[in-house]
């Protein structure tokens, strides 16, 4: 790299794009320029939309659905088939014990009616612990079956009378001479309901899974699309032309050397790997070095980084794209260039980068993607940041005083390569 002032590239070329759109602005009218930071959508957020919409169901009860619909109807189907078998066992009980079946049947009945009313109950208590831990689950499953197997034995026993002639009502204990039954029926319900929930759950993050994965293969042959931009090997092969034709052999090869470097580092690390800060700032350095021969001092870089965050580890090539947006949209069409400013610090466990620019920012922050295609370069780091964070991240965007646009990416300070 050519001698410099620390933490500043200031190279001069009246090359420029004039006739660019302002920095990230959407295909609009004229309006108020909106400064309050909002969170940048991402596309991982349209195509989880999309996909939700074609599917209509997510997960297990997919599978389930194929068989018996929708969940209530398929609720309602285990509920028949159960308390069906549950009519079946008593009936056979009864055939064992010689009972009359002409009067015995409207018991079995009315312990059916019984049942399904109880089990209709626990299912909406049961949706309010279902997220609890399992011990505790597991307590509230035994408490509730036994305590209603204990009423339902009393209301069987108690309606036996008036259903079977010649039925003795017995007292004390003998009320509840059927709740080891009861509540073993409940019980066996109980597995099942929760059974068929944990495997659905389990079905749905195994999906979820599969869908991550997906969508991380997506975003890495986004990613090796969108780090290898047309227009700018375009503008660098151009430039290294005009090297040649002007006999500045001396230049084009080093403008060669510095492409054939970038070029190597982006297909060496893959878009998913993490490499340190460092690392990351020398491969930008390789880029900035290939545009300062277009824009010479009509680009400023400066850097501010904590030493504590050099080690930091972050997703290969986060800070190009964003570069690469700001040039485009804030330094070249402006008639003297501008500046950029990148700064990295550690806060505890996270790791907070900031990259601001002096352009003349976005009028709709919200509407960061424009019919031009600028902002492509933030919703895809954004993609990015969600596939490899999750929910543990943070992008915003603010218009700056006077003017410029600040992104502040938050991610944790890790400091040790994954396997």
């Amino acid at each position: 790299m050519d001698k410099q002032p620390k933490n500043h590239i200031g190279p001069k070329n009246p090359v420029g794009e004039q006739g660019a759109a302002p920095h990230n602005a959407p295909t609009q009218s004229a309006g108020a320029r909106q400064d309050a930071p909002v969170e940048v959508p991402g596309l991982l957020d349209l195509a989880s939309e999309m996909i939700e919409k074609d599917r209509g169901f997510q997960g297990a009860s997919a599978n389930m659905n194929f068989f018996f619909g929708s969940k209530e109807r398929t609720f309602w189907t285990f509920q028949a088939l159960g308390w069906a078998g549950y009519g079946l066992v008593r009936t056979f009980q009864a055939m064992t014990l010689q009972s009359d079946l002409r009067f015995h049947s409207l018991l079995i009945l009315a312990a059916i009616v019984i049942g399904l009313i109880m089990t209709t109950v626990m299912r909406y208590g049961y949706r309010l612990v279902r997220e609890w831990p399992l011990p505790a689950v597991l307590l509230c499953v035994i408490g509730a079956c036994a305590s209603l197997g204990l009423l339902f034995s009393y209301l069987e026993v108690t309606i036996g009378p008036s259903l079977i002639p010649g039925f003795s009502r017995p007292t004390g204990l003998g009320l509840f001479a059927n709740a080891m039954f009861e509540a073993t029926a409940l019980f066996a319900w109980s597995a099942i309901y929760f059974g068929y929930h944990y495997y659905q759950g389990m079905q749905e993050q195994k999906e979820q899974a599969l869908k991550a994965t997906a969508m991380a293969h997506q975003a890495q042959l986004k990613m090796l699309r969108y780090q290898l931009n047309p227009h700018f090997l375009f503008n660098t092969l151009n430039a290294i032309s005009t090297l040649v034709l002007e006999k500045a052999e001396e230049d084009a090869n080093k403008m060669l050397t510095k492409l054939s470097s970038f070029l190597r580092f982006t297909l060496v690390n893959q878009p998913t790997q993490r490499i340190s800060l460092d690392q990351e700032l020398h491969a930008l350095g390789l880029y900035l070095e290939i545009e300062k021969v277009r824009f010479s001092d009509r680009l400023n870089v400066e850097f501010e980084i904590d030493d504590q965050a050099r080690k930091a580890l972050i997703p290969s090539l986060l800070l190009q794209p964003l570069i690469e947006n700001a040039i485009k949209y804030a330094i070249a069409p402006a008639i003297d260039g501008g500046t950029i400013k990148v700064e990295a610090s550690t806060l505890g466990s996270r790791l907070l980068i900031s990259l601001k620019d002096s352009g003349p920012g976005i009028d709709d922050l919200s509407n960061i993607v424009s019919q031009s295609g600028s902002g492509v370069g933030i919703t895809n780091t954004k993609e990015r940041l969600q596939q490899i964070y999750g929910d543990d991240h943070s992008i915003t965007l603010q218009n700056l005083e006077p003017q410029g646009l600040g992104i502040f990416i938050e991610i944790p300070c890790e400091r040790e390569k994954r396997p």
